[in-house]
């Protein structure tokens, strides 16, 4: 499940296979602003039956801890 959801990420922020892994910072990556944050939760869910609590999503601040809050 983790690789799907680091697939998923990629894919949302338009991102090459293998940029984003476990020990990514979402502060680190220019294109994971606000909005792209909402998008990647939302295709957790929509994609994968992922479903996060929004005031859970908005305190994520790296991919292990989406990761974790994901069950992965």
């Amino acid at each position: 499940m983790k690789e799907k959801i680091i697939s998923l990420i990629e894919e949302v922020l338009n991102l090459p296979a293998g940029s984003i892994t476990e020990d990514t910072i979402i502060a680190d990556v220019e294109e994971w602003d606000s909005l792209a944050h909402v998008m990647i939760i939302g295709e957790m869910q929509e994609k994968l039956g992922i479903s996060i609590p929004v005031d859970e999503a908005v305190e994520v601040t790296g991919v292990a801890e989406l990761l974790e809050k994901a069950g992965a």
